[in-house]
């Protein structure tokens, strides 16, 4: 369900959490896990590095969790909001990306490893899904970034240097490969729209791409094309109902913004930036009540 956003925000580059005004809520995924309010305040930390994730429903958290002792393989995780570990899955591979809620009820995510491939998982820990992905065997940590399933039944997979879609049987049955022209066109995210067109991140070579249906590209950013904002590193990607786009930096530090919202004509609306030394590798846009913000696509 869509609806319109309570209001747009004021365009601005200032550059400290301490200078940012009012502005969006929203799940920070990564070297810090952590909700951050709209005036920029930290309302809950979580202590693990993390890929990917989402605020429930139910008010709990699915986290993607790297690689540690406890999770070798890495793992998917649902905490309580007093960290309490109430659902897991542990990686059994080299490492685990993706985490998302589906519909049905499982959980979606991806595999990395000698034998990379789509997982739903059942509450109970069986394998409802699984498809092998097909890519390179040798870094491991290239093969597939964020994955997410498509109103159709198809998954949408970022692998490398292209976005696969993947039918429930497991076959190829679109994909766009990244400009050449990219310096270094890695792909990380992969959104698909009602209208059917992709947007897609590619990171290092800092470069947003939207292609239609036939891979064709109709709408691109690329570092400059924002002023007093640079593109470093760009990764997560959110679309918004009123068709603005929110993307990280992931290699970005203070001052430089971490977080960025524009319009179509590429306008900043609204950065974000903090002291840490890590970066945004994913992130989740929440309303006032700390609730998802309704009809974002990520």
């Amino acid at each position: 369900m869509i609806r319109t956003l309570l209001c747009l925000f004021s365009a601005t580059l200032a550059l400290t959490a301490a200078d940012q005004p009012a502005g969006r809520s929203f799940l920070m995924l990564g070297g810090v896990t952590q909700i951050v309010d709209a005036a920029g305040k930290v309302s809950w930390k979580y202590p693990a590095v993390t890929r990917d994730g989402a605020v429930l429903p139910n008010g709990n958290l699915l986290l993607t969790l790297s690689k540690t002792k406890a999770y070798p393989g890495g793992a998917v995780v649902e905490v309580t909001r007093d960290q309490k570990v109430v659902w897991e899955y542990k990686g059994t591979q080299t490492e685990v990306n993706t985490a998302v809620l589906l519909d049905n009820g499982n959980i979606l995510l991806t595999e990395a490893g000698d034998k990379p491939r789509l997982l739903e998982v059942a509450r109970d820990g069986s394998i409802k899904v699984e498809i092998p992905l097909g890519c390179q065997t040798t870094n491991h940590h290239m093969q597939s970034r964020m994955a997410r399933k498509l109103p159709n039944g198809n998954y949408l997979v970022p692998q490398e240097k292209t976005v696969r879609e993947y039918d429930a049987a497991g076959k190829v049955i679109w994909e766009r490969q990244s400009p050449e022209s990219t310096l270094d066109n890695r792909t990380f995210c992969g959104l698909r729209n009602a209208a059917g067109h992709t947007l897609i991140s590619l990171t290092v070579g800092s470069h947003l791409i939207e292609v239609d249906t036939t891979g064709k590209i109709v709408w691109e950013l690329r570092d400059g094309d924002l002023q007093g904002v640079p593109l470093n590193r760009t990764t997560a990607l959110s679309w918004l109902p009123n068709g603005n786009i929110v993307f990280s930096n992931y290699a970005a530090r203070s001052p430089q913004a971490k977080m960025v919202e524009i319009t179509r004509d590429k306008k900043v609306v609204w950065t974000y930036t903090d002291t840490s030394k890590e970066g945004v590798h994913e992130f989740q846009l929440l309303d006032d009540a700390g609730k998802p913000l309704v009809g974002v696509l990520r």
